[in-house]
């Protein structure tokens, strides 16, 4: 209270309070402002209703929400705000920036005359209007007053800078506002210290914040400078100095730990950000700050945490509920503190190497900054690095450690998309009469007992995370019905308040599936104690596969494989299969292979794999045939039918016929070891899965098929776009008006231990695939129903993991053209990857053989040739189909049916997909050509082809006079009427002289839409020579108009022409890909809480209360705050033209380069939606690192716009003079690209450079690619530049 900002604002609020008017505070994120708020009730000693809003609050937490009692009988529940003014309370209403549009108008008559309309019938009216009522029963139940001490306090961030949503004018309106002092603030929270590293951190805190004050309104250098500190990072820093005294010195790495703890914004910050911050450390005396990725192996050794304290000692304190921690600084300094502790026995620390787990330093460091931030009396958050890593970070490790030292019960919530503010806290419940009630969440049954609870994948609910932030920050929070978790209450029974368990703890994890940015924000920081997470080092990976332990699970599930069978020790593959090597780009194929080859891992043999057999319940894989070394049998033991009766009976998958062939049966091989040796689940990718009738050889087919011969019991479920967390786990039913849950597939599997195949798992949204990943990896899911999945039984309603349960996930390639989630990276290694291909030449054709044995031998196999050049093709990038096997048998299955069709009605069955692709279907033609399946006609012609010869063969022959004068125009008839025959109309048919179709002596084509005849061939051919050669002058001026109408000549549109012809096929594949990644950013969502739609199973307990908001519309998904529109990507593409590109323009470097500039000006005028990108295309060579060529504002839309800039292109690099500025051009354009306002941010640069020559270092490279971490920054080299060794 002695504090001068606390003093200034509480007088302020107290002003308002006497005049009867409401206080707006607008402070930065953070808990001052509540606690400002409370103070002032306190002072004033009034009670207070507390709300906080989120994207989910509807006019039912505002007003009156509905319950069932028993008996039937429906009541209205009074939300915090009705309570405040019947009873005269203050209303706390915190974080109004996050409330959309719409709803906060519910309040604004409450807020100006004291006035609500309530859902049961009664009024609110201003308590001097409520004395002039006439006295009677029924008028004074009707009508309430409105209290006079009711007061209403607002909290909101400025917005901007921050992320929200504007305040509607009215609402504003209504309030009296206060800024709030972000550096009084801090300073008001901050507990003095008379440290002198505290005070030297603190002015650069302050002085950052000063700074960014004047920053905000500069949009421009928005950018690039450093963001100010989250509210509570000088009250973290003050605790963290009081009880850990710091170092005399700093090393640089426990610098950018400290910082990034402070500040965990900063890994995502500008790179100039993090220099800047270096700058004011080594300014102030504490020296340079470390990397902000701490990647180095050297820094990943340190087994320290924050300061340099390690954690030394755990044991149980005297006091109950409390441990003693000893943690000793590097110079030896000692520290001794007792910590909230659980109920359970320690488990030894220093944890103890076991064949499970072995202790490195890395994993130590990470530890002791968990318990020192416990100590400190913080929850936690572990924030993964900026940039995805294959390397392991021991996340769910780590809690799980870190729980067991403590002797915790530990709890893991894991978060979900659907999850509103309120189911975080509190979960409906349904009683047997039809009751409706409300029961803790598994997060408040934590806080009230002491649990540690691990809420898992908190970045996918997004902002809805910061409802939490009153629970995390004073552990407090608002129940149902007026009930409150408090941090102390009255000593008599009260049932209404609830004590939150000193020794509770939350620790956040990520799923990885959300962008950093979009999720990390100050008050997520202000919420917890960050700790950044830390990859594996490359040494400790490789220790951990000595020691053959559990470390990154890919290289272990290798490691294992190589142990049970030690026969098969192809590791080339089995690392590509890893990879998916299959499906990477071609690029990275070739560095892969080239890797390989550096590693003495010698190239795949093709083995003959045997058809599997089945002998005395144990599948059979017999021996391949490897030449080089002596192969054994696969031997599997097939299901136990005791151990599940009803899924033998019922769920095992029946096939009659099954073409096996050698591909396949290896993948079956892999996929039963994976399956039932090394008790592993599985991801199965392919190009496309394959069926023909009641045979099949795709993904659900080879799983199917290897279920029937374990005699396994399968379950199966089909993701798609809408499908949600709840679905997977139940089906809800409504029966007798009493809410039933059915198990899904999914839990039927867990419970019985069937196979559960979950096909298109990349087509649902990859929040809802996450929850695979910990249901893998730790066999643990969290039920909304109150349920949990386990491994084991810890509590009466927990659903075990039964043994035998395997999850196999289906999903196409990833990549274009499939488009689907990159679900994968959020997976991570908790599944062994396969991969699906095409079967080979011989196995294809021996599949045919088996389908079709009455088909010529050389027909089938010149077709299968043909398809094997067709899928290169696509590989390659000549076409834009990867043609599958499945059309391939498409076409032996008609050839078969109709032996009498030819061959190009056949083929039209594959390829008039592609008919208007002319390049498509030239090379098509060369394929099909050079494999001797000669075809006189594809596409558009065949089609045309065929409907003469099996539809109608119209000839037309002309009446009257066929007599030829001169080429002309012909009238135009204004009416566009069908003209057939005559000399007159422009755009007849069948006519002469004229311009139009189908006839003779004419100079130039014109289509007007009309049915086209044909004069005959005969009459064709009797045109004179004269007439021929007035029309091909007449052709030749008219194509020059047309010219000079483009700005240019003939030769000029032919140049272009054949620039463009080169590249036809790139533009098309390119085009689908961007067209369609526009269209996937809007696709439409489920629209929850609707008055009208489709009935939203998850809302039925509200529904039956009598709710109007229980139905789901699909629209377009709301933006989150401060993202009200979709972004465009920006993408600068920066090539050479420099000399050297003229001067060695004989290996097609500067031609192809042309192409490539044409390519793009074509894909980005070709596109529907030209807003979702914002590109433009600048040059460097020896004289400029910056020539534009094509600016963002100016796209060229014309032809000769385009032809001027490739001809500026050919021109430059003639005349410039000797130099490279490649590095000063990809530096200028990642920096001029990153200050754009954007979705995404790209610079593709191209260079020739000489790198030697000019004494470019790959450093100077790497430094300017990186110049800003969020630009996507990449080089490709050509000429001298492709000869570097990087």
């Amino acid at each position: 209270m002695t504090d001068p900002v606390n003093l200034n604002n509480l007088h302020f609020m107290l002003q308002k309070y006497l005049l009867g008017q409401d206080v707006f505070l607008l402070s930065q994120p953070g808990p001052y402002a509540r606690r400002l708020a409370m103070t002032f009730c306190s002072l004033i000693n009034s009670e207070y209703e507390y709300i906080a809003l989120h994207r989910d609050v509807g006019e039912t937490e505002l007003k009156q929400g509905r319950e069932i009692r028993p008996g039937g009988n429906l009541v209205y529940v009074d939300s915090p705000a009705v309570q405040a003014v019947k009873l005269g309370r203050i209303l706390i209403i915190e974080g109004v920036e996050k409330a959309e549009r719409g709803i906060m108008p519910v309040l604004n008559n409450l807020l100006e005359n004291r006035e609500m309309n309530l859902d049961d019938g009664t009024h609110i009216i201003h308590p001097h209007r409520y004395a002039l009522l006439e006295d009677g029963p029924s008028i004074k139940d009707v009508f309430i007053p409105a209290h006079k001490n009711f007061r209403v306090v607002a909290i909101a961030a400025p917005v901007p800078p921050y992320k929200g949503y504007p305040l509607d004018p009215p609402f504003r309106s209504r309030f009296q506002a206060r800024f709030i002092d972000p550096v009084g603030s801090m300073l008001a929270l901050t507990a003095p210290s008379p440290d002198s590293i505290f005070d030297k951190l603190r002015n650069i805190i302050l002085s950052t914040q000063l700074a960014s004050e004047s920053r905000h309104s500069l949009e421009a250098i928005t950018t690039s400078s450093l963001p100010p500190f989250p509210q509570t990072a000088l009250a973290k820093m003050s605790c963290l100095v009081r009880t850990f005294p710091p170092p005399e010195r700093f090393t640089p790495r426990q610098l950018s730990r400290l910082f990034l703890t402070l500040h965990p914004a900063l890994v995502y910050a500008p790179f100039q950000a993090w220099a800047l911050l270096s700058q004011q450390t080594e300014e102030a005396g504490l020296g340079p700050l470390g990397s902000a990725a701490m990647t180095s192996e050297d820094e990943l050794s340190d087994d320290t945490g924050l300061f340099g304290f390690r954690a030394i000692s755990i044991t149980k304190a005297d006091i109950e509920g409390q441990a003693e921690v000893i943690f000793q600084r590097s110079d030896g300094a000692v520290i001794t503190l007792e910590v909230p502790c659980g109920p359970k026995p320690f488990q030894p620390f220093p944890p103890q190497a076991s064949q499970d787990f072995l202790v490195t330093n890395r994993f130590m460091g990470l530890l002791t900054s968990f318990l020192q931030a416990h100590a400190l009396d913080y929850d936690i958050t572990y924030i993964p690095p900026a940039m995805p890593s294959t390397a392991s970070c021991s996340t769910s490790f780590l809690v799980k450690v870190f729980s067991e030292i403590l002797g915790y019960d530990s709890d893991t919530v894991h978060m979900y998309k659907e999850l509103g503010g309120r189911e975080l806290v509190m979960r409906r419940k349904v009683g047997s009469g039809g009751a409706t009630s409300w029961e803790p969440s598994p997060l408040i049954e934590g806080a009230l007992t002491g649990r540690l609870v691990h809420l898992s994948g908190m970045d996918v609910i997004g902002s809805t995370a910061g409802s939490l932030a009153r629970l995390t920050q004073d552990r407090e929070t608002e129940l149902w019905e007026g009930r409150r978790v408090a941090a102390q209450t009255p000593e008599e029974n009260n049932d209404t308040l609830w004590t939150s368990h000193p020794s509770f703890r939350i620790v956040t994890t990520a799923s990885k599936s959300q962008p950093l940015r979009d999720w990390l924000s100050d008050e997520h920081a202000n919420m917890f104690f960050p700790i950044p997470a830390e990859p594996m080092s490359r040494h400790e990976e490789t220790t951990l596969l000595k020691n053959r332990r559990l470390g990154t699970l890919s290289v272990l599930r290798i490691a294992r494989r190589v142990a049970k069978f030690p026969w098969d020790q192809d590791l080339r593959a089995m690392i590509n299969r890893a990879l998916l090597g299959e499906f990477l780009p071609a690029a990275e194929k070739i560095n892969l292979e080239t890797l390989f080859d550096e590693c003495g891992l010698s190239r795949s043999k093709y083995l003959y794999n045997p058809p599997p057999t089945v002998e005395k319940n144990l599948l059979v894989f017999p021996e391949v045939s490897d030449p080089l070394q002596q192969a054994e049998a696969t031997v599997i033991h097939q299901f136990d039918a005791a151990e599940d009766p009803e899924g033998v009976a019922s769920r095992i998958p029946y096939m009659e016929h099954f073409y096996d062939n050698s591909l396949q049966t290896g993948l079956m091989r892999d996929l039963a070891i994976d399956l039932e040796v090394l008790r592993e689940h599985v991801v199965l990718l392919g190009n496309q899965e394959v069926v023909t009738g009641s045979q099949g050889v795709g993904k659900n087919k080879i799983v199917d098929r290897l279920c029937q011969l374990l005699g396994r019991p399968r379950e199966y479920v089909q993701l798609h776009r809408d499908t949600t967390v709840n679905q997977l786990m139940f089906q809800t039913s409504l029966e007798g008006g009493v809410l039933k849950f059915t198990d899904s597939p999914l839990l039927r599997a867990i419970i019985h231990g069937r196979v559960i195949i979950v096909d298109e798992a990349d087509k649902a949204p990859e929040h809802v695939v996450a929850i695979f990943k910990s249901l893998a990896s730790h066999g643990e899911l969290t039920l909304s129903d109150g349920r949990r999945v386990r491994p084991t039984r810890e509590r009466d309603n927990d659903i075990v993991v039964n043994p035998n349960f395997r999850l196999v996930l289906l999903a196409n390639r990833p990549g274009y053209p499939f488009l689907g989630n990159h679900f994968l990276q959020v997976l991570g290694d908790s599944f062994s990857c396969h991969s699906l291909s095409n079967p080979d030449a011989e196995s294809e054709r021996k599949l045919l053989s088996d389908l079709a044995p009455e088909l010529e031998p050389e027909v089938l196999r010149r077709l299968v040739f043909a398809f094997q050049d067709l899928r290169r093709g696509y590989e390659d990038g000549s076409l834009t189909y990867p043609y599958s096997l499945r059309e391939l048998i498409n076409i032996v299955r008609h050839m078969r049916a109709y032996p009498n069709d030819s061959l190009e009605d056949t083929l039209r069955n594959v390829f008039d997909f592609d008919v208007y692709k002319r390049e498509t279907i030239d090379k098509l033609a060369d394929i099909l050509e050079h494999h001797g399946l000669a075809v006189k006609q594809l596409g558009l012609e065949a089609a045309r082809e065929a409907a003469k010869k099996k539809v109608l063969d119209l000839r037309f022959e002309p009446k009257g006079s066929t007599d030829l004068s001169a080429p002309k125009y012909g009238k135009e008839d204004p009416k566009n009427e069908p003209h057939t025959g005559g000399n007159t109309w422009a755009g007849g048919t069948g006519g002469r002289d004229t311009a139009g179709l189908g006839g003779r002596g004419g100079y130039m084509r014109l289509y007007k839409g009309h049915n086209i005849n044909q004069v005959s061939d005969k009459l064709k051919r009797e045109v004179p020579e004269h007439i021929k050669e007035k029309a091909r002058a007449m052709a030749k001026e008219e194509l020059a108009r047309k010219l000079e109408q483009l700005n240019m000549t003939e030769g000029q549109a032919r140049g272009y022409g054949e620039l463009l012809s080169a590249v036809e096929a790139h533009i098309a594949q390119l085009y689908d890909l961007l067209e369609n990644l526009s269209a996937k950013e809007e696709e439409r969502v489920w629209v929850k809480r609707q008055t009208d739609g489709e009935l939203d199973d998850s809302r039925l307990t509200e529904g039956l209360t009598g709710e109007t908001t229980v139905y789901k519309r699909r629209g377009t998904e709301k933006p989150e705050m401060g993202r009200p529109q979709i972004k465009p990507k920006r993408i600068r593409f920066v090539f050479d033209i420099s000399g050297s590109m003229y001067r060695f323009q004989y290996d097609g470097r500067l031609q192809r380069s042309m192409e490539t500039a044409v390519m793009l000006m074509e894909i980005f005028d070709r596109l529907t939606r030209k807003d979702k990108y914002v590109w433009d295309m600048y040059g460097h060579s020896g004289d400029s690192p910056d020539i534009p060529l094509v600016e963002s504002d100016k796209p060229p839309t014309e032809m000769h716009e385009r032809w001027k800039v490739v001809e500026k292109m050919n021109l430059t690099t003639q005349y410039a003079f000797a130099g490279d500025y490649t590095v000063e051009a990809i530096e200028k354009a990642v920096l001029q690209v990153g200050k754009y306002d954007a979705d995404d941010w790209f610079v593709i640069a191209i260079t020739d450079a000489n790198f030697e020559r000019y004494g470019i270092k790959p450093e100077d490279l790497k430094k300017a690619m990186n110049r800003n971490p969020k630009v996507h920054a990449a080089l490709i080299c050509i000429g001298e530049g492709a000869e570097a060794k990087w």
